[in-house]
């Protein structure tokens, strides 16, 4: 598996976790999605919120590259969240149909990246305005990175809540392969 196939893997794993998660999310009242938990972002809602204020900041800085234009445009059209802990969605169920339309957005970017798109340096100023320039695919391994580990916080918070999201894990996303007896 090459490294585009990876971040494709990624891609759908992303889609797969946030159905889990949401789908959970949405059998909890208001209150225990907006309860102040001591979690970093404080609450359920407010740590979803932060995962897509997240994914849009990175999507619009990959959209910079010429590759990615294209198939990021409509995300380059958000509006640039103006802090990481900004609430985007203030309920729920429009957080849920932006966070389904992003994930659809990711696996169609993940699909067009190249070899060579993966091993180009992006340019790009963090959020406090200090510019940094870093090879992509470590960007998007950050990127994919970031996500679960806030999906984390969310399904402990979950959990904590009564809700079981059941399997978390990658690997109920690789396909099954035949052992050969070679080890490569």
């Amino acid at each position: 598996m090459d490294l585009k196939q990876h971040f494709e893997l990624l891609a759908a794993y992303n889609q797969w976790m946030n159905e889990k998660i949401y789908t959970a999310a949405g059998r909890l009242g208001d209150d225990t999605l907006r309860q102040e938990t001591g979690a970093f972002f404080g609450s359920i809602l407010n740590t979803l919120n932060h995962i897509v204020v997240g994914d849009t900041i990175w999507l619009k800085r990959f959209a910079q590259h010429p590759a990615s234009s294209e198939v990021l445009s409509d995300v380059t059209m958000l509006p640039t969240p103006a802090a990481l802990d900004q609430t985007l969605f203030p309920e729920l169920a429009p957080l849920y149909n932006h966070r389904k339309w992003l994930d659809q957005k990711i696996i169609d970017w993940a699909s067009c990246l190249t070899e060579a798109d993966l091993n180009c340096v992006i340019s790009y100023r963090n959020t406090k305005g200090i510019t940094a320039q870093r090879v992509t695919s470590a960007l998007i391994l950050h990127f994919f990175n970031h996500q679960t580990h806030h999906r984390g916080q969310v399904s402990t918070l979950l959990s904590q809540a009564g809700e079981d999201i059941g399997v978390t894990d990658l690997l109920a996303l690789i396909p099954e392969t035949e052992y050969t007896g070679i080890v490569s």
